[in-house]
């Protein structure tokens, strides 16, 4: 699947936290934490629709 590139403003708070979950090993990257938090927030508001999809 192709990618397109997006540009996600964060408080560096929140980027201090991002960067922790990848330096502890959760993602290799930034862009792997967010698609992940994107696909979880996406599961959990329409769970019957990405079920479809993953079956």
């Amino acid at each position: 699947m192709k990618m397109k590139p997006i540009q996600v403003r964060l408080t560096q708070k929140l980027r201090e936290k991002l960067d922790k979950e990848v330096a502890k090993g959760m993602y290799p990257n930034r862009s792997e934490a967010i698609r992940d938090a994107v696909r979880k927030l996406t599961q959990r508001q329409n769970p019957e629709k990405t079920r479809k999809k993953e079956g």
